[in-house]
């Protein structure tokens, strides 16, 4: 099922992982086979309102979600509307004949009463009762935009994408099932908001459309022309190499504020323990020390449904100092490195963009002769400035269980606790012209047996950062008092909470199972 436009669904505060088509050789001429098809079908006649433009459609059913789509890769409308005014699922028919927009849309959703009009390139459906509504958080006004962004070609979520007001500072991602919330002060609400991703076309939409709705923003992936793909020879130990030189010229180079939004969570026997928090980080700009940068809690909160026994099975090494080494260009690690290089296989595997800039994919993995627990993965370099903008890496499954010891502090004395996978996402966004760190993931899967006994059950754990406002003037250092340990276990912090904070912080919005929890759960 084709997607197109933007629509609007109702639901709380989470809602799978995008995987994206690499379009090469006989994909991409099917694609543009299957391209003409469609608009050999097409039949449009241009009038000066979109919604009286008439096109011819064959007998169609399925539900209004499909039949909108339909109509929108015809006619190359784009839609909002909310699930207040349109029931997403409901099942319906159009004959065969030629309609309006306005006379489509009214057949398939089965409502006379909706007002249907332009605005911009976007065609609205809503009732005509809707208002925009504003927040007020100590005085100040503020807006929210809240959705769901989804891959066009197969309706999957897109994960971790960057969602942003053009020229602002302040911005969030989409988390796990795709799903976006931003909170932006009432002066930042008329701009337009940019959905960017790896391998998608980068969406603008007006901030006016997106307020106080819950919308569905689809993004089409990119498609690079067959020579390029089939053409391009590069050699990636070369451009990488050349990454590593120009990282001062390539990365902000002086120091900076970041404030970020953190989560860390533990599953197990369908019991999570969550930690949230907001923290201020200072980062050194790309001096070469280990204990320059800095980070300071400014609020926090925390639930758990686990028992005290279970939390006791194992602990989670300090993941602040994890979130401040992954800053893999500011602290290479081995396949990064001049002298780790050589520890690796290479592969050019891809090229894809982002922001309409083409990108290499290397994919690396430990040579076989080296037996020590290494990595495995894929880097995005910049083909034009050959910045580093994205790595996916994982600890080589074949050597994990020597990594053990790097992941988990206090083991318990009655439990074996054994790595299943350790994997590790870092993006980095372009401001200014530099790309500052974006977003930090990490996710750790173990199976966990009592001593004596042979059945397992799986222990999942993750964390992540997010950038949230970058600040490159008036850059601080903290005080000793205030910074946190990065020895520290980040879950065992006292903290107060702050219920009114929570209400208006750019935060990555959790899955619909964990929202269940949240949403039941009592500070």
């Amino acid at each position: 099922m084709q997607r197109n436009g933007v629509k609007i669904q109702k639901r709380g505060w989470g809602n799978k992982n995008p995987s994206v088509n690499r379009m090469r050789g006989e994909k991409l001429i099917f694609i543009l086979t299957l391209t003409l098809g469609i608009m050999s079908e097409l039949h449009l006649y241009a009038q000066n309102n979109p919604t009286d433009k008439t096109f011819k459609i064959s007998e169609s059913r399925g539900t209004a979600y499909e039949l909108l789509n339909r109509i929108s890769t015809q006619t190359g409308s784009l839609f909002i509307y909310d699930s207040k005014a349109v029931d997403n699922k409901k099942r319906g028919r159009i004959s065969r004949g030629e309609y309006t927009i306005e006379e489509a849309v009214r057949i398939i959703t089965q409502d006379n009463s909706l007002t249907i009009k332009q605005e911009g390139e976007y065609i609205l459906i809503y009732k005509p009762q809707q208002k925009t509504a504003e927040r007020v958080y100590s005085g100040e006004k503020y807006v929210r935009m809240e959705g769901v962004v989804l891959d066009r070609h197969n309706g999957e979520p897109v994960v971790s994408a960057t969602v942003s007001p053009e020229g602002g500072s302040v911005g969030t991602i989409t988390n796990q099932e795709g799903r976006f919330r931003l909170t932006l002060p009432d002066s930042l609400a008329n701009r337009n908001i940019l959905f960017s991703s790896m391998g998608y076309e980068q969406r603008k939409v007006s901030g006016i459309l997106l307020t106080e709705n819950d919308v569905t923003i689809e993004m089409m992936q990119s498609v690079i022309p067959l020579q390029e793909v089939i053409v391009r020879v590069v050699d990636p130990r070369s451009i990488l190499l050349d990454a590593i030189r120009k990282r001062e010229s390539n990365y902000h180079p002086r120091p900076l504020n970041i404030t970020a939004f953190y989560r860390e969570g533990i599953e197990y026997k369908s019991n999570l323990s969550l930690s949230e928090a907001v923290l201020k980080l200072y980062k050194s700009g790309l001096s070469p020390s280990f204990t320059s940068d800095q980070a300071k809690l400014l609020k926090m909160r925390k639930i758990s449904t686990m028992g005290s026994q279970d939390t006791l099975i194992a602990k989670l090494r300090s993941t602040i100092n994890a979130i401040i080494l992954l800053d893999i260009m500011k602290y290479p690690t081995d396949f990064l490195q001049y002298s780790g290089m050589n520890m690796y296989n290479y592969t050019h595997t891809d090229i894809t963009e982002i922001d309409g800039r083409r990108v290499y994919v290397f994919s690396f993995v430990q040579k076989e002769e080296i037996m020590d627990a290494l990595f495995t993965g894929e880097l995005y370099v910049d083909a034009q400035n050959h910045a580093l903008v994205k790595a996916i890496f994982e600890v080589n499954p074949n050597h994990i269980r020597k990594f053990a010891d790097n992941l988990i502090v206090r083991k318990s004395k009655t439990h074996e606790v054994t790595p299943v996978r350790v994997k590790y996402q870092v993006s980095y966004k372009s401001h200014n012209g530099l790309y500052l760190v974006n977003h930090i993931r990490g996710d750790l899967s173990f199976k966990v047996r009592k001593k004596g006994r042979l059945l397992t059950t799986p222990l999942n754990l993750w964390f992540e950062m997010a950038n949230c406002k970058s600040d490159t003037e008036n850059v601080e250092k903290f005080l000793s008092d205030q910074r946190l340990s990065t020895r520290d276990i980040f879950s065992d912090i006292q903290y107060t909470y702050d219920p009114e904070f929570w209400e208006h912080f750019n935060i990555i919005m959790q899955e619909e199972k964990i929202e269940e929890i949240i949403r039941n759960y009592k500070f």
